[in-house]
């Protein structure tokens, strides 16, 4: 029979306290030592998605796992997201594949349905890797979440060690990692092999006591104390980051507002341009937040109907074409590029009960919704000759859609021509702008990750204004230069050695 790869599980006393970070770290740190790693998270919820090479659409962070680990991302890794569309509703996607909108009453009837799946997958991994890491979700003690598909049942599944994981930036670390322990089924507390303490600023020695403590009252020993990390090292993960993020206000040359939509998708599209040197990206729902704003963008979005009426109820619709009208730049991404449309039709009420609503009109595309979503991944050429990524034309960027329905453009100058589309050669165009190069579209997550596109983008912004070019942007550090960061402060803080040892790994 052949050997099953060994599991290490990553939980935490609550959502947020950077598991999908720390589960990165160790897939990049024990990838570097040789091993053949994989990540697994049996169900993620989140609206920030990544689309594998056969158009499975898994989750962002197992992508970004995957990528640190140096291999191509599989439905495996992620087997369940869901994508929340409302209190009580969420999109279900099974091994990369849409299944539709359920209440959660509805999701928790597909449970008998759904543990094969993950156990299934998770063999998979097994079989043809040295190591899993496994991610948890929320916490495992939540008392009405302990029947579930994503922590301790996965752990018993694998027989995973797991290491806790508090987060000291919010308070009460200490608290809630006993809290945890003690919730737990006694068979699950023998589980938890260590525990991680993160985003801790300071001396670590004036820890040292409650260390003492937590080891007397659980058994477990600390095996770690990553520090509060402020770079942006991996995409994020869920909504929650959008107001941890710090703002750039000292040495500001360009300002991006994002309208932070209700349903918003894929926002980590806009962490390249974050991290660039003197730019400042800002989430906004009001239209005063627009005020000194070089760029307006509409990002994705998981519901563009009911995200376009709260544009509406907002005062941002009229705002944003009042700054388009007046010249200024604003552009549409997914959802965003639909919503700046004339007319968003609906026959089979995919996205809302309308039939058809209208758009900002800021630019002549039409979208029409259908039942099968588009999820894909692309390399396409800048073809725009004016316009924001004009001084990028000729060049060649990489991306993804996810999408339902389709965008009949008019007359429009158009800004991309594809050339090849889950992995077949392709002759087709993408995007739309209007005349005066002003308002753009596209369809394609993932722009702002090219350097080239990035640096036209903001070379145009800063000559807008008359300000400096800053010949820094769009060199910034690759992804994997980045996971070798993270990985760096993070070996660099934990006792690698005996986490290894868990595993049956030896590091030295």
């Amino acid at each position: 029979m052949t050997a099953q790869a060994s599991c290490l599980m990553i939980q935490g006393t609550a959502s947020g306290v950077g598991k999908s970070v720390l589960a990165t770290a160790f897939c990049r740190i024990f990838a570097r030592a040789g091993y053949r790693v994989a990540p697994f998270k049996a169900q993620n919820m989140s609206l920030n998605a990544a689309v594998t090479v056969d158009g499975g659409e898994i989750g962002r962070a197992q992508a970004a796992q995957a990528e640190a680990c140096g291999i191509e991302p599989t439905v495996a890794m992620n087997p369940i997201l869901l994508k929340p569309e409302g209190d009580d509703r969420s999109q279900v996607v099974v091994r990369g594949v849409a299944r539709g909108s359920m209440s959660f009453r509805e999701y928790g009837k597909m449970k008998g349905e759904l543990l094969p799946i993950v156990q299934e997958s998770l063999d998979h991994l097994r079989l043809s890797h040295d190591l899993v890491i496994i991610e948890g979700a929320g916490s495992p003690a939540e008392i009405n979440l302990k029947d579930d598909l994503v922590n301790m049942g996965v752990a018993r599944m694998c027989e995973a060690p797991v290491l806790l994981v508090g987060d000291i930036d919010r308070g009460g670390v200490f608290a809630s990692l006993v809290g945890t322990m003690e919730l737990l089924e006694p068979e699950d507390r023998q589980r938890v092999a260590g525990f991680l303490i993160n985003k801790f600023r300071g001396d670590v020695a004036l820890l040292r006591p409650g260390f003492d403590f937590l080891t007397a009252r659980t058994g477990v020993p600390v095996l770690g104390v990553v520090p509060y990390i402020r770079e942006q090292l991996v995409p994020a993960e869920d909504s929650l980051s959008l107001e941890d993020r710090p703002r750039v206000d000292e040495g500001r040359v360009i300002d991006i507002a994002v309208a932070r939509l209700p349903r918003i998708s894929n926002f980590d599209d806009f962490e390249p341009l974050a991290d660039e040197p003197g730019v400042c990206v800002r989430f906004v729902q009001t239209p005063a937040e627009l005020d000194g704003a070089d760029l307006v963008i509409l990002p994705g979005t998981k519901s563009t109907t009911s995200d376009l009426a709260f544009l509406r109820e907002s005062g941002l619709s009229d705002a944003i074409v009042a700054r388009a009208s007046a010249g200024d730049p604003v552009i549409g991404v997914c959802g965003g590029y639909q919503m700046l449309g004339l007319l968003i039709k609906d026959p089979h009420g995919v996205d809302s009960p309308s039939t058809e609503t209208r758009g900002l009109g800021l630019l002549p595309v039409v979208t029409t919704f259908a039942r099968k979503k588009t999820t894909v991944r692309v390399h396409a050429r800048v073809i725009a000759a004016h316009g924001p990524f004009a001084e990028a034309r000729g060049q060649s960027v990489s991306g993804y859609e996810i999408h339902v329905g389709q965008t009949e453009v008019g007359d429009a100058c158009r800004v991309f021509a594809l050339v090849e589309r889950g992995g077949l050669a392709a002759d087709d165009l993408d995007g739309a702008m209007n005349e005066n190069g002003n308002v753009l579209g596209s369809y394609l997550h993932g722009l702002f990750a090219n350097g080239g596109l990035r640096q036209a983008l903001l070379a145009h912004l800063a000559k807008r204004k008359r300000a400096s070019v800053d010949p820094r942007w769009g060199q910034g550090p690759t992804r994997m230069e980045r996971y070798d960061r993270l990985a760096d402060l993070v070996e660099a803080s934990v006792d690698f050695p005996a986490i290894a040892k868990l595993v049956r790994m030896d590091i030295r």
